[in-house]
């Protein structure tokens, strides 16, 4: 007796649909809700490593048309440039640097490089780049490359798996444009 209505419970229970929807809303809400809040937040880093990728072509496009030298009142405007192009309130950081290429030598060398803002990179020197031929680009004997760098920390609005924060970095590499090599002030420029 017990079996058959224990049978009956079992097939009466199996054959109800009250409360289905609220079961599969249940289950099924968290994860859209999830979906999304990541696909809004994947599109933010889209949109913050774009915003940071044109401000660092464009500093660097405006290095490559310079025929005076550069003194230390045009890098922080630079990065005062940055910072209003890309809606940072400072918190990035900033690399010029002037790369110089001896054929006889095969090896790269700075002419200068300047930071500015704050964050983990440090001002190159010749070691840095003295044989980094995987990472600079092919040079003509005494030809000059512009190496802008910037680095910033993007800060997910929500938890969706990307962490406290997301390191974003660029480094764009441009040839001098009018003139044949770009000076720091008070340098000799021969």
């Amino acid at each position: 007796m017990k079996q058959s209505f224990l049978n009956r419970v079992i097939r009466r229970f199996r054959g109800e649909q009250d409360g289905s929807v609220m079961v599969e809303t249940v289950i099924c809400l968290p994860l859209l809700i999830w979906g999304l809040v990541a696909t809004y937040e994947f599109f933010e880093v889209h949109r913050y490593t774009s915003a940071r990728e044109k401000a660092t072509y464009t500093i660097a496009d405006m290095i490559s048309r310079e025929v005076a030298p550069i003194n230390e009142t045009y890098i922080d405007n630079l990065k005062r440039l940055y910072d209003t192009m890309t809606n940072d309130d400072g918190v990035s950081q900033l690399r010029v640097s002037i790369v110089n290429f001896d054929l006889d030598a095969n090896e790269y060398s700075i002419s200068f490089s300047e930071i500015r803002g704050t964050g983990p990179m440090t001002s190159l020197v010749d070691a840095d780049v003295k044989n980094a031929h995987a990472i600079l680009p092919i040079l003509n004997d005494g030809e000059q490359v512009i190496l802008v760098e910037s680095q910033s920390d993007y800060k997910p609005a929500f938890r969706v798996g990307l962490g406290n924060e997301v390191p974003i970095e660029t480094r764009i590499f441009t040839k001098i444009r009018f003139a044949p090599q770009i000076c720091w002030e008070g340098t000799f420029c021969g």
